[in-house]
């Protein structure tokens, strides 16, 4: 899909070790409207800090994203190189150093080698003119077990325009963000104040209903740049254009989130679960949470065993409003309790040959209002602990 007004490069800095591109950038000939949203971990790490402190503009024209060092925990030193870094690419670029932002993701603790940064940085713009989207989501990628994008095309005022996105993710993945890098680029013009609501909503119904692990990064960043270069008159809050501006940037993101859950390290199902009747949706979506973390549902997940009381039990400690008598549970369309209780027969052996499949759905009815929330969850296997184990090595 053609991204008018944009370029893409990636290159190869070795920044953690030889072999694979790692340093990529993003170019909005203009200067773009933008919005982000960033972890809420208190440790953040140096990108964060700085990416934050620019956005508050509303502007940004490039961002520079490398891959195998987190740049998080590196003190002074770290922040240094996160601004050096974007003051190089804004002087190759001829632009505002504050129109660029800074994003990383990989090991955490470990200082940033400049130098092999500083060194590739020309080719790195050099490059713009034959890069595409695709080299920007291979190169962000860590744990990932393939790159992810999605897009949508869509018109305002007559005029097409497009939005895409990338996103890396697959361990450390828990909503508030979810530990995970997205960059989303439209070539529509969209009124400022706008695009940020929009942006937010998208986030929190995508990107903030995925959990694999229950951790949550040091350098979590989704980034959305709308540089107007399709031509369109700016959409405007509240018009039909608006609508439908909206709604695809909904789906691009959840695509995108559930992507990330797919590829969640070691696992083997995807797990939507729909949280209904509860006092209110906060509730409903502390529940969802609760069940979609909690380490004993998940094994049970991937061990294929019908073990309903665990999910039970996950609600019961959520902080959610909770009436016992009141709880009914389905995997997919087989009843496993009702009003509390097991539902008898042959709902065991019905419940587990749902687990045996790739992707099911669980809900949880908690029968005392009209509270819902969805949340979307891997399950946990052998080769999570494995990975992790091994991962600075």
């Amino acid at each position: 899909m053609d991204i008018k007004g944009f370029q893409f490069s990636a290159v190869e800095a070795a920044i953690k070790k030889p072999g694979r591109k790692d340093l990529a950038l993003i170019y909005s000939e203009v200067p773009a409207a933008a919005s982000a949203v960033f972890t809420r971990n208190a440790v953040k790490a140096a990108p964060v800090l700085l990416s934050m402190e620019r956005i508050r503009s509303g502007r940004v024209q490039a961002l520079i994203v490398n891959s195998g060092n987190a740049n998080a925990c590196t003190g002074e030193a770290g922040m240094l190189v996160a601004r050096d870094t974007s003051r190089l690419v804004a002087e190759a670029l001829g632009i505002a150093d504050e129109g660029i932002q800074v994003s990383s993701t990989g090991v955490i603790g470990v200082q940033m080698p400049q130098e092999r940064i500083t060194a590739a940085i020309p080719g790195l713009v050099e490059g713009l003119s034959s890069g595409t989207l695709d080299d920007i989501a291979q190169a962000i990628m860590t744990t990932d077990t393939f790159p992810k994008m999605e897009a949508r095309s869509g018109q305002a005022g007559g005029i097409s325009y497009s939005v895409a996105g990338i996103a890396k993710g697959a361990g450390m993945i828990m909503p508030n963000m979810a530990t995970m890098l997205s960059f989303i680029i439209s070539d529509a013009a969209v009124e400022p104040a706008f695009l940020d609501k929009a942006f937010r909503r998208a986030v929190d119904a995508s990107f903030n209903a995925i959990t694999v692990d229950g951790d949550m990064s040091t350098n979590d960043t989704c980034l959305i740049m709308a540089n107007g270069a399709a031509g369109n008159p700016p959409i405007q809050e509240d018009t039909p254009e608006a609508a439908i501006f909206e709604e695809l940037l909904h789906e691009v993101l959840l695509s995108l989130a559930k992507q990330i859950v797919r590829d969640g390290e070691g696992a083997t199902k995807f797990v939507e679960i729909c949280v209904t009747g509860a006092k209110n949706d906060q509730d409903a979506k502390r529940a969802a949470l609760s069940i979609a973390n909690s380490s004993l549902v998940k094994t049970a997940f991937f061990g294929q065993d019908a073990n309903w009381g665990r999910i039970f039990a996950a609600v019961g400690y959520s902080g959610a409003e909770v009436v016992p008598a009141k709880l009914n549970l389905h995997f997919d369309d087989v009843c496993m309790a009702s009003k509390g209780v097991f539902a008898g027969g042959d709902a065991e052996q019905r419940g587990s040959e749902v687990l045996r499949k790739k992707e099911f759905r669980v809900v949880v009815d908690l029968g005392l209002g009209r509270g819902m929330a969805t949340v979307y969850t891997s399950d946990l296997s052998h080769d999570y602990v494995s990975i992790n184990a091994d991962y600075r090595t």
